[in-house]
């Protein structure tokens, strides 16, 4: 079971759409010593509270002879969920250090624990704060991430003389289509990043004379960009 409660409510989303977050795609593992004790940092992807604490126990599991297995975790596309421990470390300078360097990261749906073997040699308060914020970073550096965005499914029909432009368009814009379907007229699917839309559709209607077909199918969050490290 997952112990400490550390909570936090973050900004939600929906107060500015055009926001951009990071998701974790890929976890991984660095390491910081600081005079002899080892922070090991493992990151994992995580989409529910369950989850995330199944990987917490997991931990716990692997590194049983360890002083401490510290956590945090931030759950949902709007970080709603939010929780971390200190595992026995004194109050404040091991989980709540952990969850902040996740939020200022931008970081959702990310879960971390950083375990410690003791060096011998107390490090006080600010020394472990210190040593489990670097140790979370180190191990960000290991991690593949992506920039979540709000935005729009657009579907774009258009006949064949046009295509040409339209792909043109959508290269000034560093769009591609997600799906394209060579028929009769052709329609392309493109996840569109809510301050694009209105230059899309507009460029889209000037390029064709009008004859493109534009539709907003819905709105969505989508992951934008892929990016290696912290």
């Amino acid at each position: 079971m997952v112990q400490g409660g550390c909570g936090i409510g973050l900004r939600n989303m929906e107060d500015r759409k055009t926001d951009a977050c990071r998701v974790l795609l890929e976890g991984g593992q660095g390491e910081y010593t600081e005079k002899k004790s080892r922070f090991i940092a493992t990151l994992r992807k995580c989409e529910s509270e369950e989850e995330a604490a199944r990987f917490v126990e997991e931990m716990k599991k692997k590194y049983w002879d360890a002083r401490h297995n510290c956590h945090a975790f931030i759950i949902g596309d709007r970080g709603e969920l939010t929780r971390c421990s200190d595992d026995g470390e004194p109050s404040g300078t091991a989980g709540r250090p952990m969850l902040e360097v996740l939020t200022g990261a931008e970081l959702r749906n990310a879960a971390v624990v950083v375990t410690r073997y003791f060096g011998g040699v107390l490090l006080g308060t600010g020394g472990l704060v210190r040593a489990y914020t670097q140790a979370v970073k180190e191990g960000l550096k290991n991690c593949k991430a992506g920039r979540m965005c709000y935005g729009h499914l657009v579907r774009i029909t258009t006949d064949y003389v046009w295509i040409g432009r339209i792909l043109y368009l959508l290269g000034n814009l560093g769009l591609e289509p997600v799906s394209s379907d060579y028929g009769e007229r052709i329609v392309l699917k493109l996840e569109v990043p809510a301050q694009k839309l209105e230059r899309l559709r507009r460029e889209a209607a000037e390029s064709t004379n009008g004859q493109a077909e534009f539709v907003k199918e819905k709105d969505i969050y989508f992951i934008d960009k892929e990016e290696i490290g912290d």
